[in-house]
């Protein structure tokens, strides 16, 4: 009774926000598929008047010939394209700060963006402060991308972040071991190419570790208060996708039905999250990348049954709704939704050993676990309607479960419990 009541004005505030939510005018980008359609993107470029291109990417994709599609498209189009491909992983406040000194007196009128998720939020950054003089941290928090960005084309490489088709950007402080997130209408791309060639040269294990982060983007907007008929909608067809395709694109990275079906899966979970929020997953894989270095979609991932365990007793009903979109049945054959909750828990642990994702994190340390809670707790606590809200001691319970040999999921079940302090 006592965390309910400590509870109360966050559900109030959530559900202000989802109103709010349910109001803004998102405009959603065009959407090219198909082998051809990194071309037709190019086309819509051109067709748009736009001359001077700043394509985007990384050393990785770019010796991949992936950006030669583009190139040559570009040309055939009279396009002045420049190409700008120092973007690393996880993109930080120096480098999206150089990547814009660098790159602001080309004059581009438009950006393309070719590559995965860290490439694309880097685009939207430099999109945005190409416009402006502010410094990056200005624009960080909701609606501070006053002036808009230059018109932004993505060709994700990978099927995961669905930044695509969001309205946020994350830069790294690795001063302070932080992730910032800057959240802006302004920030939606206007078209995307879902072009299967893209992800086609990717390693088994990023295929793993992306397709997990789209399944989690999935299933926490499911699971979400902020959740709407739309979001629902979404993310029950991208649970379906994935669970169907992620192992064929996993097991045979060149079945080109795969990849485009994985594509569309990861872009409907962007859309999906970017109206009905995440949790606590993505709260604490921020921080362990901040800190560690871990790469996103396998943060995601290690955390995802656990966090879901601690979840199941406020959204056990939301949690059998996905497993009944998947296809999945309950160990026991049973079909209430208790044992279809525990089934999709069991799918997700499937799926990760399936994909020799590890059920530990071996970077994690016992003297961070406090601070790294403190900072996920910090970070959802106005922007995620999370279905359950945990306190700091069962934080630190689920994330030391994950410790590198934990002798025993005892700390997991711990956190399961019903809190008795400070329970939001």
């Amino acid at each position: 009774m006592k965390a309910a009541l400590r509870q109360w004005p966050l559900r109030a505030y959530m559900r202000v926000f989802k109103g709010v939510i349910k109001i803004l005018p998102f405009r959603w980008p065009t959407v090219h598929e198909g082998e051809n359609a990194t071309s037709t993107l190019i086309d819509e470029i051109a067709d748009a008047g736009y001359q001077r291109i700043l394509l985007v990417t990384d050393q990785g994709v770019q010796k991949l010939g992936l950006t030669n599609l583009v190139r040559e498209a570009a040309e055939a189009r009279n396009l002045q394209l420049s190409i700008y491909a120092n973007i690393t992983s996880d993109p930080t406040i120096e480098l999206i700060t150089t990547a814009v000194e660098d790159v602001r007196d080309l004059n581009a009128e438009a950006i393309i963006a070719v590559g995965g998720g860290s490439v694309l939020d880097a685009a939207k950054m430099i999109g945005a402060l190409l416009k402006t003089k502010k410094p990056i941290i200005k624009l960080v928090g909701l609606f501070k991308v006053r002036k808009g960005m230059l018109p932004l084309y993505a060709v994700p490489t990978t099927a995961g972040t669905g930044s695509e088709a969001t309205v946020a950007a994350v830069v790294s402080d690795p001063r302070k071991m932080r992730k910032l997130s800057i959240l802006d209408l302004k920030l939606m791309p206007t078209a995307v190419a879902l072009d299967p060639a893209m992800t086609m040269g990717l390693p088994p294990a990023i295929t793993a570790a992306t397709g997990l982060d789209a399944l989690t983007h999935a299933i926490e907007a499911y699971l979400s208060r902020n959740a709407l008929l739309r979001t629902d909608e979404l993310a029950l067809q991208a649970a379906r996708l994935i669970n169907s395709w992620l192992p064929k694109a996993y097991a045979k990275g060149d079945n080109l039905e795969a990849r485009q079906q994985m594509a569309k899966a990861a872009m409907y979970a962007g859309q999906a999250f970017t109206q009905a929020g995440v949790g606590y997953v993505h709260a604490i894989a921020h921080n362990l990348g901040a800190r560690y270095h871990i790469p996103h979609g396998l943060a995601n991932a290690m955390l995802l049954p656990t966090v879901l365990e601690f979840s199941k007793p406020d959204c056990s009903r939301r949690m059998a709704d996905l497993s009944r979109a998947m296809g999945l049945n309950s160990a026991d054959g049973r079909s209430d939704d208790t044992a279809l909750a525990e089934a999709l828990i069991e799918r997700v642990r499937q799926l990760n050993q399936r994909f020799a994702i590890p059920d530990y994190i071996e970077q994690l340390r016992e003297e961070d676990i406090a601070s790294i809670i403190r900072a996920a707790r910090s970070e959802a606590r106005f922007t995620y309607a999370v279905p359950r809200y945990i306190n700091q001691q069962q934080g630190e319970a689920l994330l030391r479960s994950l410790l590198p040999n934990s002798a025993s999921n005892d700390a997991a079940n711990t956190a399961t419990e019903d809190a008795t302090t400070d329970s939001a």
